[in-house]
């Protein structure tokens, strides 16, 4: 038998009533800290309260689950993790594996940070996208970059998870991601964050010392948000509630605003249409009357659709059209010696 047993928000005085005597039952409980850590003296009461084996599983254990699938099969083994236990991918992993194992499993769920996070900012869950991790390595960040700009198109919230490495006791500093994320902005140019991006810090959900702290990424760059664990997230447009529940329970350094993007291609036109339509108008000047006719007209109904497409939401067409449209001025400026537009 093999039991995920989730313990809540709050440590030991989180575990559900159920899980309590399944704990004590247990002839083998692994708890994991890879997700989110827990103090030595919650630790210590949860190991007082189990009767049977107990062993601090490290993530590769967890993932590679040999271990724990071969005891479950002759034992009552527990898989227990802070929160709820089937917000892990690696947990519902093993319970696929142990399933089609013939292995007997059961759940008990508890309340989980993501979720409880988003209640305390008084975010609308509904409105919550996709959620990223944010890690120390600059490299990975163009992935969490383009989720929060995603989101922002659709008008949802970013949920931004930040590295944690219990091996080294390493968390990563809201403040080091931020800076982090504007950095990837400089790159990639998106227009997706600022310094005026609005933000939040949620820190410590479900602790007495529970921390959360709103307002401009240039203001939050300044503020202390004191010991972790920390999530940021990224609003997309804020219902008048949410703006009310951030500036009523959350030290709001700046009053709430939506965080707003164009879409790329967007962008991609509103920069490549009149210099296209620019350097049509020169090559036109160079061309004899009725010279190249056909393919001067052919460059402007290109352009033209390509407006109507995006107008319609057809958005890789448009992008693709207007490509049409410059490789054409691009041949003839090349024809007539002008050379490419840049």
């Amino acid at each position: 038998m093999l039991w995920f047993v989730g313990m809540g928000i709050s440590g030991y005085d989180s575990i559900p009533s159920q899980a309590v005597k399944v704990l004590s039952d247990a002839d083998i409980i692994y708890m994991e800290q890879f997700t989110s850590p827990i103090s030595d003296i919650e630790l210590a009461k949860i190991k007082k309260m189990s009767h049977g084996e107990f062993h601090i599983a490290k993530r590769w254990l967890v993932e590679d689950g040999s271990e724990i699938l071969k005891n479950a099969k002759k034992n009552d083994v527990v898989l227990l993790s802070y929160g709820d236990p089937y917000v892990a991918t690696t947990h519902t992993e093993l319970r696929t594996r142990a399933t089609m194992d013939n292995i007997k499993t059961c759940a008990i769920h508890a309340s989980s940070s993501l979720t409880s996070l988003i209640g305390e900012c008084g975010l609308h869950f509904y409105k919550i996208g996709r959620i990223a991790t944010v890690m120390s390595d600059a490299e990975s960040l163009t992935t969490p970059y383009y989720v929060i700009y995603k989101n922002i198109i659709e008008g949802n919230h970013t949920v931004l998870l930040l590295e944690y490495n219990q091996d080294k006791d390493f968390f990563l500093d809201p403040k080091d991601a931020l800076n982090n994320l504007l950095r990837t902005e400089d790159g990639q140019q998106r227009h997706v964050l600022s310094p005026a991006t609005f933000a939040i810090v949620a820190s410590r959900v479900g602790q007495i010392k529970q921390g959360i702290m709103c307002g401009n990424i240039s203001s939050l760059l300044d503020a202390d948000f004191g010991m972790p664990p920390h999530t940021i997230i990224i609003p997309g447009r804020l219902h008048f509630t949410e703006s009310d529940a951030l500036k009523a329970t959350s030290i709001c350094l700046d009053e709430p605003q939506d965080n707003i993007t164009e879409k790329i291609s967007t962008q991609m036109m509103k920069k490549y249409v009149p210099m296209i339509r620019e350097a049509l108008e020169e090559v036109k000047a160079c061309c004899k009357d009725g010279e190249h006719e056909m393919i001067l007209e052919n460059a402007e109904l290109y352009i033209r659709d390509a407006e109507r497409f995006l107008e319609d939401g057809q958005d890789e067409v448009a992008v693709l059209s207007i490509g049409y449209a410059d490789g054409l001025v691009d041949a003839l400026r090349i024809q007539k010696g002008l050379g490419p537009k840049m």
